[in-house]
Formats: C-alpha cells, sequence, structure tokens
C-alpha cells in the first residue's frame, strides 16, 4: 500500500520505532497462536480451571490491563519472567525471511528502535528469524517497562529519555491502533499496520469503533516493506 495522503509526512523523521509481533511480520506466520494457546495452558495450569475458561480470563486481562501478564500480576502475583520464559517458548520456522523489509528499514535515515510488550529475548529471535542483523540501535521490551505495557505512557516516556529520541522527530508502527495514541500525543507520526488475517487484532482495533480512522492514526498500510520503500523513494526524489 503505499503512502496515504494524511500528513505529517516523514521528512523531518529521525527516529524510527517499531512494534515487534504482527508488525514486523504477518499474522499469517502465525508465530503469535503459539503464544496465545501457551499464555492459555499457562493460566490454565495456575488456577486449575479448563481451556475455555483460561482463555476467557487471558483476554479479560489482556484489554483490562493492557497484557494477560499485568492482569496476571495483578490479580495473582505471577512472577513475570516466569510466565514470560514459558509462553515465549515457541517454534520460529513459521517466519519467513523478508529481504524486502530489512532492505526497507536498512534504507530509512536515522536510527531504528523496537519497542514491544515482548522481551528482549524473543526480539532477538523474531528478528534473526526474519532475517535481520545490527539494523535496529535498541530493544525495549516489558522487562525494562518494569511491567507496565503499552499502551501506558510510561514505557513510551522510558523508551524516549533512554535512547535520547525526539518525539517530533520520530515515527511509530504499531499493528494496534490504541498503542499509537500516546505515540501521537508526544509529536510522533504514526502508522497502523493492518493486517487483515490478524482476527483479534482487528477486533482489538474496534474497541472504541472504527479505531484505525482515529485521528491519532496519521497512515496505514498492509504492507509495511512496499510502505517503507515508498518512504525511502519520496525522500529519495527530494534530494
Amino acid at each position: 500500500m503505499a503512502l496515504g495522503n494524511k500528513k505529517p509526512g516523514f521528512e523531518h523523521v529521525e527516529s524510527w520505532v517499531f512494534d515487534l509481533d504482527n508488525t514486523l511480520y504477518p499474522s499469517s506466520s502465525r508465530l503469535f497462536d503459539q503464544i496465545d494457546e501457551r499464555m492459555g495452558s499457562y493460566i490454565s495450569s495456575l488456577l486449575s480451571i479448563d481451556r475455555v475458561k483460561a482463555r476467557k480470563i487471558q483476554k479479560y486481562y489482556f484489554y483490562q490491563y493492557g497484557t494477560t501478564l499485568a492482569g496476571l500480576m495483578k490479580e495473582h502475583q505471577v512472577e513475570p519472567s516466569d510466565f514470560l520464559s514459558y509462553v515465549h517458548d515457541i517454534d520460529h520456522a513459521g517466519i519467513a525471511d523478508n529481504p524486502e523489509l530489512i532492505k526497507a528499514v536498512d534504507a530509512l535515515p536515522g536510527k531504528k528502535f523496537i519497542c514491544t510488550n515482548g522481551t528482549v529475548r524473543h526480539a532477538e529471535n523474531v528478528l534473526n528469524a526474519i532475517g535481520f542483523s545490527g539494523q535496529f540501535s535498541g530493544i525495549f521490551d516489558i522487562v525494562a517497562f518494569k511491567y507496565e505495557p503499552k499502551p501506558a505512557r510510561y514505557p513510551y516516556e522510558m523508551m524516549i529519555a533512554d535512547a535520547d529520541i525526539k518525539p517530533q522527530k520520530s515515527a511509530m508502527f504499531e499493528d494496534i491502533a490504541r498503542n499509537l495514541q500516546v505515540p501521537h500525543e508526544m509529536g510522533m507520526v504514526t502508522v497502523l499496520v493492518k493486517d487483515e488475517d490478524n482476527y483479534d487484532g482487528a477486533m482489538i482495533n474496534h474497541l472504541d469503533g472504527d479505531a484505525t480512522n482515529a485521528d491519532y492514526i496519521h497512515h496505514t498500510t498492509d504492507n509495511l516493506a512496499e510502505f517503507l520503500a515508498d518512504i525511502n523513494q519520496n525522500q529519495g526524489d527530494r534530494k
């Protein structure tokens, strides 16, 4: 999908911030399905309940607290490292390498960062599976955020301060619309990475009506590699 007509554009951007899951790889990889399944298994075992009840609790905590983990920590005093280690013990073979995306990210002017509610280890495994190597200047994860997940304000504030990011010269890419509201308020250009195969994400993005058209979303795309290539082409044309 080519760049839209909404403003602002990307000419001023010097820091590029990317979510990880279902953003840098398509949900059709079914990677997050494995994580979702393991979260349900963890809750079922923890609370000695069947998987149907476990899934209802899992999704309730996600919507109520931002992540399932946040709900488990608050309601059941779960040790976060134990949970994260368990749910991220997955097979990454479903992720295809993506040379077009790697090339497009590599060509972006400035620094690139990962901002994820997952862990650094999980992010590194995903990036390696895609084929990235050294393109990102930093990975900011749920541990660095002191287990306070996006869309809360603290994760963004922590990342900006630690990486010396200027929000007014930054862009944020996310597959969950509500996670773009705070970046927009801070002055970032916001891009929603849509994926029709991401059914759960589609539901998330419509919690408050058609959030995919919310005023805190500047651009949308269903093809991140093509979108970034268009940015690079447009910036090259201006030189």
